[in-house]
């Protein structure tokens, strides 16, 4: 997926950085945990390295590409995959609001894509009620629904809008495609918590923080996934058909509150080492993170120029620079 802050492009970089100051970590079994896993890049990096790994992110979507990823183990029974890209389309929840044949006023997927999405959306419910499905199964084929029916969505890379016209990708007929199962340490476990109560239930050796940088709520950015992985039925309000994030909303998202909700997390972390990810244009400045990290213990800290993350019109961006400065902000606990 193309996803904002993915760390898919970065992972040499923090790996490089994390042996630096940690030592080689695929030799036993360590604690590695994630509490902004998005995607679940970084995660599954280290699951395949033979780390126990606790994944997390508050985001529902996310929680289900990570109970797949970190723990689902080969083999997966993927016999289904021709059952559900069989399926007629159906008229269901997608259709209805995010379809423009619907009435919605909404472009997000074509007509027959949003059917076919509810098809096998509610297909996948059935089988699980029915007890016809495991939980490694059903999570396997939402997660590849989630990441599939991405590729097809009308919009700009995010879901804070959708395109008046249809993009070519978009008009594509939907198809379910099957997410990799990887092999590595099966002792990991996925979480959908915030990660500012989390911290107080988990310990190990590496802790790896990836926070969102600036004001972009990823609730709302991602909302319509959201939607899909839940399937609840949601009230949806505004022409970007926006479902209640209240909850989901993150601290790190706002000057008053991301420098607070770090140090708790910094503080009351019961981890070895602790990497941070950041940039140069976050909320929090690098001099402002770097006196809070080495009142406790050793700080050192890495960068990197990253292409800048696109999901619009470049003349209409803000920022204008094509590329920004990674920061991988590094503590070894007293």
């Amino acid at each position: 997926m193309n996803y904002i802050g993915s760390k898919q492009s970065l992972l040499d970089f923090l790996n490089n950085a994390i042996i630096s100051v940690a030592g080689e970590i695929n030799t036993g079994k360590k604690v590695f945990a994630d509490l902004f896993s998005g995607t679940g890049t970084v995660g599954l990096t280290y699951k395949e390295k033979g780390c126990k790994v606790y994944a997390n992110d508050i985001q529902h979507y996310s929680y289900v590409l990570n109970k797949h990823y970190i723990e689902n183990h080969p083999p997966v029974d993927d016999s289904l995959l021709e059952h559900f890209n069989a399926l007629p389309g159906t008229d269901g929840f997608i259709f209805r609001h995010y379809c423009a044949g619907s009435g919605s006023g909404r472009n997000y997927f074509t007509d027959d894509n949003g059917r076919k999405c509810d098809a096998m959306r509610l297909e996948l419910e059935r089988l699980k009620n029915n007890g016809e499905i495991d939980s490694a199964q059903y999570y396997f084929f939402l997660a590849s629904l989630i990441n599939s029916i991405d590729k097809y969505a009308n919009t700009a890379a995010v879901y804070g809008a959708f395109l008046k016209h249809t993009k070519p990708t978009a008009q594509r007929p939907f198809t379910l495609e099957a997410l990799p199962v990887i092999d590595g340490n099966r002792d990991g476990k996925a979480f959908n918590q915030d990660s500012t109560e989390l911290i107080y239930d988990l310990e190990g050796d590496i802790l790896y923080l990836d926070p969102p940088y600036n004001a972009r709520q990823y609730c709302a950015n991602y909302h319509v996934l959201e939607t899909i992985s839940r399937y609840d039925a949601p009230v949806l309000t505004g022409i970007t058909g926006m479902r209640d994030n209240t909850a989901q909303k993150s601290c790190f998202c706002s000057r008053r509150t991301a420098a607070d909700a770090l140090e708790l997390i910094i503080r009351e972390a019961r981890f070895q080492y602790i990497f941070l990810s950041y940039n140069n244009e976050g909320i929090l400045s690098l001099s402002a993170i770097r006196e809070m990290m080495q009142q406790y213990g050793r700080y050192d800290l890495f960068k990197k120029e990253h292409r800048r993350f696109k999901a619009d019109n470049e003349e209409k961006r803000a920022h204008k620079a094509h590329s920004t400065t990674e920061y991988l902000h590094c503590l070894e606990k007293r």
